[in-house]
Parts: structure tokens; sequence; C-alpha cells
């Protein structure tokens, strides 16, 4: 069934802190199941997956983000930082990035010649929403989405918001 399309699934930061961490909350637990059924099946289907993993410092509180959000999460090397065991297991590259979006990850799917990418992950008001339209600036003729059912915000309106800016950008929302 699979198809000579080149396809990329993005999975953003499913790590611990954002789980069940020191920034988790319930609905991104809740969507860990879903995220899982999504990437086996995009497997099985040929596309290719990613991971971006948000990725702190001991200095974090004393960076902008951290004078702004001053919850220490994400710091590399601790438990937090990892990608939760059931999507640890995953093959797919990792992109650590030091802020919300990845400009890696926006050059490796610019020059992956990708007719299609689909990002799913947490949170979808800060860092799904910051992949998803460096992505789309920098293939914009080229399909991306966001599966909203995949996706938790900081708050169930702040994801509410974030998708529908991601609409307002012509990035589709399922």
């Amino acid at each position: 069934m699979g198809s000579d399309k080149k396809r990329l699934l993005v999975v953003v930061d499913m790590q611990k802190d954002f789980t069940d961490g020191s920034l988790g909350t319930a609905e991104a637990q809740a969507i860990v199941p879903a995220v899982v059924k999504k990437i086996q099946k995009r497997l099985e289907e040929g596309w290719e997956a990613v991971f971006t993993q948000d990725t702190h410092f001991d200095n974090y509180l004393e960076t902008l983000e951290g004078r702004n959000l001053p919850v220490v999460h994400c710091v590399k090397g601790t438990p937090g930082w990892e990608l939760v065991p059931e999507i640890s297991c995953f093959p797919g590259k990792r992109f650590e990035k030091s802020t919300f979006g990845s400009t890696e990850l926006a050059v490796y799917a610019r020059n992956g010649d990708y007719e299609e990418i689909e990002l799913v992950g947490v949170c979808t008001d800060i860092c799904v929403l910051a992949n998803s339209i460096l992505i789309r600036t920098v293939l914009p003729g080229t399909q991306v989405s966001v599966d909203s059912a995949c996706c938790a915000g900081v708050s169930p309106e702040s994801h509410r918001n974030a998708l529908e800016a991601m609409k307002m950008c012509q990035i589709t929302v399922v």
C-alpha cells in the first residue's frame, strides 16, 4: 500500500516534562496513545518520522524563555528531557531545539522534497504552531497538516486558538 510520495510525520516535543513532568497536563497525557497509533500507522504507510526535543540547560532560568516561563523543564540529560517511553522506541531523526521552532527541522523538511508533512505533539499553541508555520514558510507549495486529536496545548482554549491560527496560515487541521 506504499506510495512513491515522500511524506514526513513530525512528532513535536513528546517529552516527559510536557506530559507528566514539570509542565505536564492531563490533555498531553491523554494524547500519548493516539500519537503512538499515528506513528505506527504512518510508518506502516511508508512515511518518515522525525522527532523534536525541547532542549535546555542548567542556565535555563537565565535565558529569555526562562525569565518569561520560570519553570525548569527539558534540561538535557534529565528524565524530563527524554521522549516518553511509548514513543522513544520509534526510529527517526531527532532534532534538539532550544526554542519553540526548529530551523534545523525546517531546513531538513525543505531539503527532503516531501509532498506532504503532518505534525502532531505538544504544545499545540507554542511548539506545534511554531514548527508548522516554519515548515509552511519554507515549503509554500507543500501540503502541511496538523492532527488536532494528536495534539495538546497549554490549555484546551489555547489549543483551539492555535488550531484556528494555523488554519488562517493555510495549514490543514484535521
